[in-house]
């Protein structure tokens, strides 16, 4: 059978998107494997559904290149948000999306009758250790000192629908994060794998980062984890709550704002081109 897609990116986190609207697709586990090669499929970090929903004006399914299935997705949330407007399926600029971590509210901005950027009121940002999960004792994990593959590292560990590691760097570009990335994701500390963040303070209102995305390797950008990169600057004492903050990635900035209610995050979502696939 043939199968209409969008392929679509935030900040380089690109994914195949199929509107699920009108029909179900049924194996999405192993379809996100095909189609996610990058050689003998479309190519991207994943596949997202675009569903129905009884409580929300859509609900979004993510699935990973591995075929694991995510609770939240930062960029493709943002991706969706811009299909459902451009290909006039809504026309309301304030949006609501069902994901597995909880309903999403999303803010459009319109260009020349398309949306060039969305603001995601992403939730509150989560630090109890059973709710990431981690297994490390505290009410919180803040800056503590583990041994990962024998070697020693300090970490701050928060959730914002995904669980996630913040590693603060000297120099993120001289990370060996094909090697380092998996010891982290694959640590018997994190029972659910985990995405990692080493991220390195430029200023009060500048932060660089790589991401390691647990079952897809190293992308050029992660909503969640630019948040909770973000969420661990100011933790830990480098960056102030209620400030904008500027989040360098691979595939281009995140603009994120802590408070003590929720986490907004702010960036570009892009469409690449449309096709039909066939599975």
């Amino acid at each position: 059978m043939e199968m209409k897609f969008t392929k679509m990116h935030g900040c380089g986190n690109d994914y195949i998107y199929v509107n699920c609207l009108t029909e179900e697709i049924s194996s999405p586990e192993l379809l996100s494997i095909k189609l996610s090669d990058r050689h003998f499929g479309i190519g991207g970090d994943g596949l997202v559904l675009i569903c129905k929903s009884d409580m929300a004006d859509a609900k979004m399914r993510m699935f990973n290149a591995d075929g694991s299935e995510g609770k939240m997705c930062g960029n493709a949330i943002r991706c969706v948000g811009k299909y459902l407007y451009d290909n006039g399926i809504t026309n309301k600029e304030t949006l609501t999306i069902e994901t597995l971590s909880g309903i999403k509210k999303l803010k459009l901005f319109i260009e020349n009758g398309k949306v060039s950027s969305v603001c995601v009121d992403m939730g509150k940002a989560e630090f109890a250790p059973d709710r990431i999960p981690v297994l490390l004792n505290g009410g919180r994990i803040i800056n503590q000192e583990v041994e990962i593959a024998n070697a020693k590292y300090r970490i701050t560990c928060v959730s914002m629908g995904n669980p996630h590691c913040v590693v603060f760097c000297d120099d993120v570009d001289e990370i060996d994060i094909e090697k380092t990335g998996p010891q982290f994701e694959n640590a018997p500390i994190f029972p659910e794998r985990v995405n990692t963040e080493f991220i390195k303070v430029i200023d009060k209102h500048t932060i660089k980062m790589r991401v390691w995305e647990r079952g897809s390797g190293e992308t050029m950008a992660c909503g969640t984890g630019a948040c909770a990169a973000a969420v661990a600057a100011v933790e830990n004492g480098f960056c102030s709550k209620e400030s904008e903050i500027r989040v360098i990635l691979k595939g281009g900035d995140l603009f994120i704002r802590y408070t003590d209610e929720t986490v907004y995050m702010t960036g570009a979502a892009e469409k690449v081109f449309e096709g039909v696939v066939e599975i």
